[in-house]
Formats: structure tokens, C-alpha cells, sequence
């Protein structure tokens, strides 16, 4: 827990520490990915782990929660961008 409390680029308070036999597992949510991947990293930089299993959730503040169709459209959108991407083989 100290690794992760000296860790600025995550909120540990929502984040458990479980070690036995040298496995370290992580739990817990956090907002973002990179939080999540900040946290296996610090958790690597300790010695004596042998394994780490990290199941930190994800949980996306509410106002970044997309529908599927809002996806969908942006990724329509991205591929209009492309211009060797003929849009007619998606129609």
C-alpha cells in the first residue's frame, strides 16, 4: 500500500493490496486506465513479488460513458478520415 500511497499518478484509497506466497494481487476500482497501469507499475517495483495478478476495475466517471451507437458513429467518422479507405464497402 506504502508503493501505491507514494505513487502520485494513482488514488489508493480505493485500491486493495492482497500478497501471500509472493503473489501479489491487486483489487479495487479506479477512473481510468492509465491509473489502473500506474498501479501494476508501481506494484512491479517492488522486490519479492514473484506474481501479480492485477484486477483493478475500471469505472468510468458517468459523463464518459458512451452509447454503442455513439461509437459506432465516431468510429464512422474516423474511417471517412482515411482516404484510402473506400466508404462503400461499409454501405
Amino acid at each position: 500500500m506504502a508503493e501505491l500511497e507514494w505513487e502520485p499518478s494513482v488514488n489508493a484509497a480505493d485500491i486493495g493490496v492482497i500478497v501471500k506466497d509472493g503473489v501479489l494481487t491487486l483489487t479495487g476500482y479506479v477512473d481510468c486506465h492509465p491509473e489502473k497501469w500506474a498501479a501494476e507499475k508501481a506494484a512491479k517495483r517492488l522486490s519479492g513479488v514473484k506474481a501479480m495478478a492485477n484486477e483493478i476495475e475500471v469505472r468510468l466517471p458517468d459523463n464518459n460513458v458512451r452509447r454503442d451507437e455513439d461509437i459506432a458513429r465516431a468510429a464512422l467518422l474516423a474511417l471517412e478520415w482515411i482516404p484510402l479507405c473506400p466508404m462503400t464497402v461499409l454501405s
